[in-house]
């Protein structure tokens, strides 16, 4: 029987919700995961991008790992170690098109793109012997909280979002296009403030002149919204790893794990598109920080 990725993996995150929790805020949740708090890691440093990096938290969660390096068994075994016998390796999935050319009924040839995944099997470091010291190592907790805010205030205002404070809600007004947020000093910490921040950027991205996203989102609580509001909680998590920053689960969410359970039980595909969405949206405002690195040189 062949087997079914998309809903295999959909299925764990069900699970998850279905008990409260929130698999991409698992490792802060996690007394094994001290310290910076960053993306799982292939063989080579690059780190894994959209669901890849949903499966591999909750693998290094569910386990106890506290590497962030993962590898296949042939990786491992070029890099002269080996996996323990008896290890029990972890899902991630690779997605490509192919392309496929079909006659015509008039005669005419016409190329398809065909889109696929297939998946392969990762271990984490912990699960192999013999790699070279630095995988094992772990990392120092941070503790210059002032540095690392310094870092997501600079991150955050090199994307030129209208970033307005006061009241108490957060959200992003597509009329207007601007963020509203409360004052810093009204979040129980600095995280939380970034992590919201994040959060309400990410709808920011989806903008007509931005990255174009629409749900068909009409109303709260709806199928569009749902699928937006997810997209948003996957993009802050992802921008909070890559800023080493340690985000509290918002009041909200016990509010819309019901409508999030209906659309992933409605379609197995829906949390792998959230997670691409969503690692778009990180990628974009990353973008800007690098134009901004580039300017200051050019300076």
């Amino acid at each position: 029987m062949k087997k079914d990725i998309y809903q295999d993996v959909t299925n764990k995150i069900i699970a998850d919700l279905e008990q409260g929790e929130l698999t991409w805020l698992k490792p802060w949740n996690s007394g094994n995961m001290e310290g910076r708090i960053i993306k799982p890691l292939r063989h080579n440093g690059i780190a894994y991008s959209g669901i890849n990096v949903l499966m591999l938290w909750a693998a290094s969660i569910e386990q106890g790992f506290f590497s962030p390096h993962w590898m296949t068994f042939r990786q491992a075994k070029e890099l002269g170690a080996h996996v323990r016998k008896g290890e029990c390796g972890n899902l991630v999935v690779y997605a490509n098109t192919i392309t496929k050319t079909e006659e015509q009924d008039n005669g005419e040839t016409e190329e398809r793109q065909i889109p696929f995944m297939k998946g392969y099997t990762v271990f984490n470091v912990e699960q192999i012997e013999g790699m070279p010291e630095h995988f094992y190592a772990k990392p120092e907790p941070i503790t210059d909280d002032v540095q690392h805010n310094e870092e997501a205030e600079a991150f955050f205002a090199a994307t030129g979002a209208v970033v307005r404070h006061g009241g108490n809600r957060a959200y992003y007004s597509g009329g207007s296009d601007h963020v509203q947020i409360p004052v810093f000093e009204a979040f129980r910490s600095p995280e939380s403030y970034y992590a919201t921040l994040a959060h309400e950027l990410t709808h920011w991205t989806k903008h007509e002149t931005r990255l174009t996203r629409d749900f068909g989102r009409k109303k709260w609580g709806d199928e569009g919204y749902a699928k937006e509001e997810l997209v948003a909680e996957l993009g802050a998590a992802f921008l909070c790893a890559d800023l080493g920053l340690t985000p509290e689960p918002g009041l909200d969410h016990a509010a819309y794990i019901q409508s999030w359970l209906k659309v992933l039980k409605d379609d197995k595909r829906a949390i792998f598109s959230a997670a691409a969405h969503a690692q778009r949206a990180a990628d974009y405002l990353h973008a800007f920080q690098s134009n901004q690195q580039k300017d200051g040189v050019a300076a």
